[in-house]
C-alpha cells in the first residue's frame, strides 16, 4: 500500500540520514550498474549528494505511484543520467529531453575536449541506456528525446504524470530563470502530476548569494519565495529547510574530493543539494 501523504517524501536539502534510508538504499540496488559497471556497491564506501538527488528522485515519485506501468513522464537537462533508463524500466513512457548540441557547446555543456561536460550532455537517445537498466527494445519502444532549452519551454510539452531534472535548473543564468522555469513547468503537468527538481541550496548565507552566471544559489528565502508562487498559483508543496546534523553532512569538501560530499564550496559560499516536491492542482 503506498504511504499516506504525511509519509511521503517533501521539499528538503541533502541530509544523511535520507540518503542512508531503506527506502533510498533500495533505489541505490537497482541503480548499482550506474555507480559501478564492475558491481562495487558504493554505498559502502561513497557519501554523495549527487547519488542522494538521484535516488530522492526515484522515491519520491514511487511513493505517489509515478513509476508505474503507463505513466508518463518528462525529463529536463538529463545529460547522460541512468533515471531514464530506469525509469523505463518501471514501464513508463518517456520524452528526455536537453539542448541542442549547438545550444550546449556554446553554453560549455558539449566541450568536445572536456571530459566532465562530455559526460553530463548527451545530445541524444544514444547513450541513455549504456548501463543496461532497461531491456534495449523497451527502451526504444518507451523513451523519446527530443532538444529542449529549459527557458524556452515549447507549447506541445502537456499533459504529463510526472517531470523531474537533476541540478539543471541551476544552470539557466540566474536565480529568476531557474524559479520561472520551475512555474512553467507545471504546465506540462496534467491536474494531480508530480514534479521533482533538484538544484543547489546555499547553506552559509541567506543574504548574499551568486544571483545570475553559470550555476547559481539558492537560499532558503528564494525557496520560500519559490513555493509561496507556486501556492498561489494552486500548486501544492511542503518544505522541509531541517540541514543535516551529523558529520557527514557538517563536512565541507573540497578539493581534492572525498568519498564524503553532502556538501561542499563553490567560491564564496558552501552549498549542498536540495529537492523540490510539487504537486499540480486541479486549477494550476
Amino acid at each position: 500500500m503506498p504511504p499516506t501523504v504525511g509519509e511521503m517524501l517533501v521539499s528538503q536539502p541533502c541530509r544523511y540520514e535520507s540518503l542512508r534510508s531503506p527506502e533510498l538504499r533500495a533505489w541505490s540496488e537497482r541503480l548499482r550498474p550506474a555507480w559501478d559497471p564492475d558491481g562495487v556497491d558504493p554505498r559502502d564506501v561513497m557519501v554523495h549528494r549527487k547519488m542522494w538527488e538521484w535516488l530522492f528522485i526515484c522515491q519520491a515519485l514511487a511513493e505517489r505511484g509515478m513509476l508505474e506501468a503507463g505513466r508518463r513522464g518528462l525529463g529536463f537537462g538529463v545529460g547522460r543520467e541512468p533515471l531514464v533508463a530506469l525509469f523505463a524500466a518501471c514501464g513508463c513512457d518517456l520524452v528526455a529531453t536537453d539542448l541542442s548540441p549547438e545550444r550546449a557547446e556554446a553554453a560549455g555543456w558539449a566541450d568536445a575536449g572536456g571530459a566532465a561536460a562530455a559526460s553530463q550532455y548527451a545530445g541524444s537517445r544514444a547513450g541513455l541506456n549504456d548501463h543496461g537498466l532497461c531491456d534495449q527494445a523497451l527502451f526504444e519502444a518507451r523513451v523519446r528525446f527530443r532538444h529542449v532549452d529549459m527557458n524556452e519551454l515549447p507549447d506541445d510539452l502537456r499533459g504529463f504524470d510526472f517531470t523531474w531534472s537533476s541540478c539543471a535548473l541551476e544552470h539557466l543564468g540566474s536565480l529568476a530563470a531557474g524559479a520561472d522555469f520551475v512555474v512553467a513547468q507545471m504546465r506540462c503537468l496534467r491536474p494531480g502530476g508530480v514534479a521533482v527538481h533538484t538544484t543547489e541550496l546555499n547553506v552559509s548565507s541567506d543574504t548574499d548569494t551568486y544571483h545570475e552566471g553559470g550555476t547559481v544559489l539558492y537560499r532558503r528565502r528564494d525557496v520560500e519565495e519559490l513555493a509561496a508562487r507556486l501556492r498561489k498559483l494552486g500548486h501544492r508543496i511542503e518544505l522541509d529547510l531541517t540541514p543535516g546534523t551529523t558529520p557527514a553532512d557538517l563536512h565541507v569538501d573540497v578539493a581534492p574530493f572525498t568519498d564524503t560530499h553532502l556538501r561542499t564550496r563553490l567560491g564564496d559560499y558552501v552549498t549542498t543539494s536540495l529537492a523540490l516536491v510539487i504537486e499540480r492542482g486541479p486549477a494550476g
